[in-house]
């Protein structure tokens, strides 16, 4: 579990497939305080960790997780946003993420506005799917690359939010661009209310 409060945007320094999974090795500044098995959210999506040498780590992301995510997009040097597991004795900063994405997301423009920047996003929906509560609400949370948003002016398949100028220069949103794709987790809240209201 995760609160989408992403502590560093690390820089990724090999990666290596093998059949249809990819190992990504990553230099943080947290390394020497992680161990085999931990699970660390990348990008929003959690992978364990199941090496661990020369001031690095590396997490091995498998298909079904390359096929919902831009994990496979990925390249040498590109920054990825990196949040260890949250404690259950600490504040909830951001919102109850899960570390699950749901889908990628392509941003289609980004607008600088009084030193803020408005990054909207847009992803493909089909009644099916708004069912499962795979959907945007405005004020409501949402999950870009690991990072717990607020939502505002959303769509039936895009939304917007707003970046102050310290996240974006802590995390990868410093790199994302016009035609970036990104991961997006929905609310878990939504979801289940989605399903019940469902039955």
């Amino acid at each position: 579990m995760f609160s989408g409060i992403v502590e560093e945007a690390a820089q990724i320094i090999d990666i290596q497939k093998e059949q249809e999974n990819i190992h990504l090795t990553i230099s943080c500044s947290f390394v020497n305080e992680l161990k085999i098995d931990q699970s660390v959210a990348h990008n929003g999506v959690c992978l364990t960790v199941v090496d661990i040498k020369d001031k690095t780590y590396t997490v091995t992301a498998i298909k079904e997780t390359i096929d919902r995510s831009n994990l496979g997009m990925l390249q040498i040097g590109s920054l990825i946003n990196l949040e260890r597991s949250m404690k259950m004795n600490g504040r909830l900063d951001g919102h109850i993420v899960q570390g699950h994405v749901d889908q990628t997301a392509t941003c289609t423009n980004i607008e600088e506005v009084g030193g803020s920047h408005y990054f909207t996003f847009e992803y493909n929906t089909n009644e099916e799917m708004r069912k499962k509560g795979y959907l945007t609400v405005d004020k409501g949370s949402v999950t870009v690359n690991g990072v717990s948003l607020t939502v505002c002016n959303p769509t039936d398949n895009s939304f917007q939010v707003a970046i102050i100028p310290y996240t974006l220069t802590h995390t990868n949103f410093c790199q994302i661009q016009i035609g970036s794709i990104v991961n997006i987790e929905f609310d878990i809240i939504g979801k289940y209310i989605a399903r019940i209201n469902n039955k």
